[in-house]
């Protein structure tokens, strides 16, 4: 019995200065990743502001982290009937994207109203897409996907859909 209780005490004993010694040392080691995480979360605000809407460098950063392989097409992107913006113009896979940032949904939501959301067109004009397009709407973003993909669809619908990355 004596034993035990002289080992519990010397376990408990053991233990205690070593994680009081250790302490500061975890302390100071974990303060440095923070501070470096940080910094990096500063230096991406600033190349890509955190603002509430969506710039094309939070579109294609939260497409990457969605697992799509983003590829932008080179040249002058076409002007779409009915958007009073130009869009980005992105392959992701053979799939094609066309995203169009507006300055706010205000903005977006002026050319939806003429759009018929289905064929991505003006009402009562015949749709110029290939295949039928996937709209997504979000915020001051409108996006549409060329692609025989379901799948591909609906995760890219869910990865816009999410919101655009908040201050």
């Amino acid at each position: 019995m004596l034993c035990v209780a002289v080992s519990a005490a010397l376990g408990c004993e053991r233990s205690t200065p070593t994680v009081d010694q250790s302490l500061p040392q975890t302390s100071a080691a974990s303060a440095s990743p923070v501070t470096t995480a940080a910094t990096s979360s500063s230096t991406n605000s600033t190349t890509c502001p955190r603002t509430g809407k969506w710039a094309l460098c939070s579109v294609e950063k939260r497409l990457k982290q969605s697992g799509f392989v983003i590829k932008p097409l080179e040249g002058r992107p076409p002007r779409r009937a009915g958007f009073s913006v130009s869009p980005a113009v992105y392959t992701l896979g053979r799939s094609r994207l066309e995203v169009f940032i507006y300055s706010d949904s205000s903005a977006l939501a002026h050319d939806v109203a003429g759009l018929d959301t289905l064929s991505a067109a003006p009402r009562g004009v015949p749709s110029p897409w290939p295949m039928p397009p996937t709209f997504v709407r979000s915020g001051n973003l409108l996006a549409v996907l060329l692609t025989d993909s379901q799948q591909q669809a609906e995760r890219l619908n869910l990865a816009l859909t999410a919101g655009a990355p908040q201050p």
